[in-house]
């Protein structure tokens, strides 16, 4: 056997040695990023029709939130309280953020727009045909919470369903922002309708 031969055997023998060590590098970085950075979600409901529909699925960026609160407009994924659900296994809610802490939301203006700290909203990803809100309200969101609202707006258990079905109880009607997961950054299956999840314009004017 060559000297040439002797070497190629033994960095081919090093690379079965070290598949293993390498494989199990990956798994753990893979465990990691999904842990921490990106995961994968499906819709399972109609609640977000048509920016988002039933089984389709998203990306989340599970670190976003670290760094900040959660923004008008923005698409997120929460852990739902228990009063919000009608099925238990469908603990992970995904909602579009209306009011965040310390926003004052408001329906309806004369035009029927939801406003945000006075900023009629101008809504063109609700279901065609739903009313901006099925119902009128006038709340502040209090410290540390959320109000998040689905796009298919009569067909949602969302902030708005809560407020009316507890007694206009705010603490039922909001979710704590440390329920957040992440924010949905795209939709990436199926393909035909992969987009970025961006937050639309029409929040530029809500924030305080």
């Amino acid at each position: 056997m060559t000297d040439e031969q002797i070497k190629r055997r033994n960095k081919s023998g090093s690379f079965w040695r070290e598949l293993p060590v390498l494989l199990a590098v990956a798994l753990v970085v893979a465990f990691l990023v999904r842990q921490f950075v990106v995961q994968t979600f499906f819709i399972p409901s109609e609640s977000m029709e048509h920016t988002l529909d039933r089984n389709d699925h998203v990306l989340v960026n599970k670190l976003v939130y670290d760094f900040r609160t959660p923004a008008a407009g923005e698409i997120i994924v929460f852990e739902a309280p228990e009063s919000w659900r009608d099925v238990q296994e469908h603990e992970d809610f995904i909602k579009r953020v209306i009011g965040a802490p310390g926003d004052r939301v408001v329906c309806c203006d004369p035009q029927g727009r939801i406003a945000v700290n006075g900023h009629p909203l101008d809504e063109p990803y609700v279901y065609p045909g739903n009313k901006m809100a099925p119902s009128a309200f006038d709340i502040t969101v209090p410290e540390g919470r959320l109000w998040v609202m689905g796009d298919h707006r009569e067909a949602s258990a969302d902030s708005l369903a809560n407020y009316n079905s507890h007694g206009h109880d705010l603490q039922q009607a909001t979710i704590p922002v440390d329920a957040v997961i992440g924010r949905a950054f795209v939709l990436f299956w199926p393909f035909d309708r992969s987009t970025w999840l961006t937050t639309p314009e029409t929040f530029d004017g809500v924030r305080q």
